[in-house]
């Protein structure tokens, strides 16, 4: 496949734990008109006035306590995963692009332009579409593109939350989870949040994570009252998509339940939202509510079975593309 590429793509993440760059990803996170879907006029001031000057020391502090010798948790792995799928993928060019912070998507697009990129498979890591965030990507490919000469033939994995192959992944996860650690009373399935008005505007992503999570229980053999679904991070004083995932650990503390499981399917790297939010905030929220003890399942980051999946995925959409020049 002479001059193909896959571009794995992701959120992103501070190049620092610190306020000044959590500000500088903070601000350009929180300007994207697919994230914040308000007016420029009614929503700048806030995000000016109010939201970086007081969101990134809070923020930063957070980023520490995740921080590691190889930097943010969401890049490390994300690297591990793009040399992952460049092993199975001879063939094909294999670059990183995060959506916000670097290295940027226009960033890992120029360095394909000079290989002599000729066909681009754009693969954002979101197993659910949202506008937010698969859609978002995609304009961020489309307005790097925008100023090229030659524009290379293009293909958008805009999701993959049914595929088998995901499903199973996750899956044996679990189930090595519990065959390390036993099963618990309950498995919580948190997705990250959306403000509800996106669902009525007919974005698909709240019902491809109640697929999910209906897929996942089904191979997992649980039956209704052993798993929930639950939407977590949410921002702001809008109504977003329920239930949340806070409540329904301290729900569940105050049932007096001995021990949960909490595993985040939507993520496909671990992160902020997943090993401090979940794994320290729910943790806590659980046990002051009364419960027991909460375990984290981690994200599928490299594991052998997500990569391979990942790699039979984008071989599929990579497949027909004809041969010789573009």
């Amino acid at each position: 496949m002479s001059g193909c590429a896959l571009l794995l793509a992701n959120l992103g993440s501070p190049e620092a734990p610190t306020a000044e760059a959590v500000r500088r990803f903070l601000a350009e996170f929180l300007s994207d008109p697919r994230v914040v879907e308000l007016p420029p006029w009614l929503w700048w001031p806030v995000l000016h006035g109010v939201v970086l000057r007081v969101r990134p020391r809070r923020s930063a502090r957070l980023y520490r306590s995740i921080w590691t010798e190889e930097g943010s948790p969401l890049l490390a792995i994300s690297r591990r995963q793009a040399a992952g799928l460049e092993g199975r993928l001879p063939e094909v060019r294999v670059a990183l692009g995060m959506r916000y912070g670097r290295p940027s998507v226009a960033e890992a697009l120029e360095g394909l332009r000079r290989e002599g990129l000729e066909r681009l498979l754009v693969l954002p890591l979101y197993p659910q579409y949202c506008g937010a965030t698969t859609g978002s990507t995609f304009d961020a490919v489309a307005r790097a593109l925008s100023g090229w000469r030659r524009v290379p033939e293009l293909r958008l994995v805009a999701g993959y939350h049914a595929e088998p192959g995901y499903l199973e992944a996750l899956a044996a996860s679990v189930r090595a989870h519990w065959a390390a650690h036993g099963q618990a009373e309950r498995l919580l399935l948190s997705f990250h949040g959306m403000p509800e008005r996106t669902r009525a505007a007919g974005d698909p992503y709240h019902d491809q994570c109640q697929a999910t999570a209906r897929l996942l229980a089904e191979r997992l053999g649980l039956a209704p009252g052993r798993w929930q679904v639950a939407f977590q991070s949410r921002f702001g004083r809008g109504r977003w998509l329920e239930p949340a995932t806070d409540q329904v650990l301290r729900a569940w503390g105050r049932e007096g339940l001995g021990r949960v499981d909490v595993l985040c399917p939507g993520f496909a790297a671990d992160c902020l939202e997943t090993l401090e939010e979940i794994a320290v905030q729910g943790r806590e929220a659980f046990r002051a509510a009364g419960g027991g003890e909460l375990r984290y399942i981690p994200a599928l980051n490299d594991r052998p079975e997500h990569l391979d999946f990942l790699a039979a995925l984008a071989r599929r959409h990579l497949a027909g593309w004809p041969e010789g020049e573009a």
